[in-house]
């Protein structure tokens, strides 16, 4: 029997490997900005065409390579960065496997220009499914250039399983910002189409988290920092009013590399406990730095995932430096042990010299009130006196009333004694409305009405969030949204990662009734919003459209037409504790029964609720 098991040719096995590397083209994005990082570039420049389907090029001003260095690039386990096995134990470079140039050129078209600073011809090379097309020398600037054109063009069935532009376009953009935000100090710009997303000039941190998350962020921060023999962990946590229904905005960095970990957002989390809204998550920028032979970055391909040998204890230490940067800028309660127990610093000290000048300051104000001032103070007082009058025989009307102005009349029940009671005992029974067919709202959250049954309870929220989700997904599938013209159109800036967001569903929001138009690199004006909807802050519905949006879209598998009803609704519904008229009421409960599934939200959650005449007879037996 002839032998079986062969070795594989490197295409092939290129090919296999790129499946784990290379798995869409934020996976490029995310290899050739660290490649540029380790090359010690100052400036880097990322350019994306077709949300990268069509070009992702990287240009950098690093130290460039040498020509067999660029041949060597492109072969498997070839790397500048580990020599021997201890060097696993100590990396500091952000690539160290040698897997990633090889990957990509086995499943794309790579042109490759690079010079070093004692070079004065450059190398260019091309390669296309790992196959060399060409190698010249050509003139280049100092540092590298690589083009990634056709991505998957061999891989037909990877190709065609890459989601909308919109959505590869956010994954590149979240690579952009780990990259951006663990290098402040090296300057960072992004094109998209040949527009301008991001130009991040060399800064601080701070400055670099406003260049890339807009203004508002520049008031909501608060810097972080504990130091330990083990570790130390610094960055900024936004402040707990700030957080967001979405957990895009959060961070960790070890040892300036972007990683994963539940665990020690978990820390984050607990240090938050009971100040966050529930459902919400707030920002945070941390960085771990740490001794590199106290973890692991060897576990995925990916490297977004690591482990260290002590989890406990980095738990306990971010925990307790996000808690003191929470309690320093007053943003938790703290207790400070060093005051004295009589609080006696906490009341400030007056000066003899200021307690002798307040005084004469209220004696200099006691001269001015003279007669005619009295006279005239209390000439007002009599102006008021039928007022007041009127107000003591109100609050003694209302004292004598349970409920209602109809409930003070007297009501005559008979005894199972003596079969009346006398007026004493009248007055000491519970006053009553008679019962009247209508609705009635329960803590200004749910709504009440006699059914046969016994008692419905409708969650007035979850209603009109079913109606308004249903009418929302009629009008995307008609295209017949009416608009609500603005009288004052309002200027909503946003990040260029949001903005890119709403350009790829204009035509769907402008369909249910939204109207806008761009303004500058990343801003709209809102000139109207769904007619719908009530009248209200147009810029805050906006922003809550696009929060709620993202959070579907992280967390849902739904076309974009049900994401945006569903975000919409979701948003613009009646919250609870608002109060409702007899008539909204009404409309409120007629419009439910009208939509086709009225028993449910559209997150599956129960709208109505039956208590049935037998459950409350037996609450009194």
């Amino acid at each position: 029997m002839p032998d079986i098991i062969k070795l594989l040719p490197d295409n092939i096995a290129n090919q296999i490997a790129a499946g784990e590397v290379v798995q869409r083209p934020a996976s490029v994005v995310k290899e050739l900005l660290e490649n540029a990082i380790d090359a010690g570039a100052t400036d880097i420049k990322l350019i994306v065409k077709d949300s990268g389907k069509t070009l992702i090029q990287v240009v950098d001003n690093g130290k460039g390579m040498s020509l067999t260095d660029a041949r060597m690039c492109f072969e498997r386990h070839a790397t500048s960065k580990i020599q021997s096995t201890d060097d696993l134990f100590n990396i500091r470079t952000m690539g160290f496997r040698g897997e990633a140039m090889a990957s990509i050129a086995a499943v794309a078209q790579v042109e490759l220009k690079s010079r070093r600073e004692e070079d004065e011809l450059g190398v260019g090379i091309n390669i296309e499914a790992s196959d060399v097309k060409n190698q010249e020398p050509v003139s280049t600037p100092i540092g590298t250039s690589i083009c990634v054109k056709n991505l998957f063009f061999n891989v037909p069935a990877r190709r065609n399983f890459l989601k909308s532009n919109a959505v590869e376009m956010r994954h590149i953009v979240d690579e952009f910002h780990h990259v951006a935000l663990a290098y402040p100090d090296i300057a960072m710009s992004l094109y998209q189409n040949d527009l301008e997303m991001y130009l991040l000039p060399s800064a601080k941190l701070s400055k670099r988290i406003v260049g890339i998350f807009g203004r508002k962020y520049q008031d909501q921060m608060a810097p972080c920092e504990e130091v330990t023999d083990v570790l130390r962990v610094w960055g900024y946590v936004g402040k707990p009013e700030h957080a967001k229904k979405t957990r895009g905005e959060q961070f960790f960095f070890a040892n300036n590399r972007f990683i994963k970990s539940g665990y020690l957002h978990h820390a984050v989390m607990t240090a938050f406990e009971g100040l966050l809204q529930e459902g919400t998550f707030p920002f945070y920028t941390l960085f771990i730095e740490i001794d590199p032979k106290h973890i692991d970055i060897n576990v995925h391909p990916t490297k977004t995932e690591i482990k260290f040998d002590d989890e406990r204890t980095v738990y306990a230490i971010i925990k307790a430096a996000v808690r003191q940067a929470l309690g320093t800028h007053n943003i938790a309660p703290a207790i400070d042990f060093s005051q004295d127990v009589n609080f006696a610093s906490f009341r400030p000290e007056v000066k003899p010299e200021v307690k002798q000048t307040q005084a004469q300051a209220d004696r200099a104000y006691g001269q001015f009130k003279t007669v005619e001032t009295r006279q005239s103070a209390g000439n007002w007082e009599k102006l008021y006196e039928g007022l007041q009058k009127e107000l003591k025989q109100e609050e003694v009307r209302n004292s004598q009333m349970e409920i209602h102005p109809e409930a003070a009349k007297t009501i005559t029940m008979s005894s199972a004694v003596s079969g009346t009671s006398s007026a004493s005992e009248t007055s000491q029974l519970p006053k009553q409305e008679p019962i009247k067919k209508g609705y009635f709202q329960i803590h200004q959250k749910y709504i009440a009405t006699q059914v046969k049954s016994g008692l419905m309870l409708i969650d007035q929220h979850r209603a009109h969030e079913r109606i308004l989700f249903e009418r929302f997904q009629t009008q995307l599938s008609n295209r017949s949204g009416a608009c609500q013209q603005s009288l004052f159109p309002q200027t909503l800036e946003l990040n260029p990662a949001d903005f890119a967001l709403v350009q790829d569903m204009a035509e769907e929001l402008n369909a249910i009734g939204f109207k806008f138009s761009p303004f500058g690199n990343s801003a709209l004006i809102i000139e109207g919003v769904p007619a719908d909807l009530k009248a209200a802050n147009e810029k805050a519905l906006f922003e809550g459209f696009i929060e709620q949006f993202k959070h579907f879209q992280h967390t849902l598998s739904i076309s974009t037409d049900e994401r945006i009803a569903r975000a919409i609704a979701q948003r613009s519904a009646i919250k609870s504790g608002i109060g409702l008229t007899q008539e909204e009421m009404s409309s409120l409960i007629d419009q439910l029964f009208a939509c086709k599934s009225p028993g449910y939200a559209p997150d599956g959650t129960k709208t109505t609720h039956i208590l049935e005449l037998e459950k409350i007879d037996q609450l009194f037996n």
